[in-house]
């Protein structure tokens, strides 16, 4: 998750100034307000506060993943949010007709960030900067997510794939 302070700010409703403050460790937050934080970053205040350090492994169970829907695109998020994590991996299916964004969107990732989409079901259009890629069932694609990009599905059968963004691991 790449969230900028006024972002997190809003989210959590925690003021900008005070977070800038606790980053900078110039002051230390109340628990309410380290609980606000944490609910703003889709944290539990333990992970926050890292007291469940000892636990090597997160399970993600299938029926508690974090889910969102935008018109005829569905995300499922495959990994739990846990504290300084520079990967996700998500589950998408998209309707027929139905895209992960526009071509006016502003990037959403992090600079730096790359990102592998393999399609399990379907076809899938891959496009970024205007430039089109078609993909079919087994194709994987990787591309620098931090450019304007977005998936399509112009087929007549429902489309799924996941997607992998790491965060900044590309120099420029």
């Amino acid at each position: 998750m790449s969230l900028s302070l006024r972002d997190l700010a809003d989210r959590s409703g925690v003021s900008a100034q005070m977070l800038s403050q606790v980053e900078r460790n110039e002051t230390s937050p109340t628990l309410a307000v380290a609980a606000k934080i944490a609910a703003g970053l889709e944290l539990t205040l333990s992970q926050l506060l890292r007291l469940d350090e000892g636990r090597h492994v997160a399970i993600s169970r299938a029926a508690e993943r974090r889910q969102s829907r935008r018109g005829g695109h569905r995300i499922e998020e495959l990994t739990p949010p846990l504290p300084g994590q520079r990967a996700d991996v998500s589950l998408h299916a998209l309707e027929p007709g139905a895209t992960t964004g526009g071509a006016s969107d502003p990037p959403m990732h992090e600079p730096g960030s790359r990102e592998t989409a393999v399609v399990l079901a379907g076809d899938l259009a891959l496009v970024i900067e205007g430039e089109r890629h078609e993909l079919h069932e087994g194709d994987s694609v990787t591309f620098d997510a931090d450019l304007p990009h977005h998936f399509e599905n112009e087929g007549t059968d429902p489309t799924r794939f996941i997607a992998v963004i790491a965060a900044g691991l590309r120099r420029s």
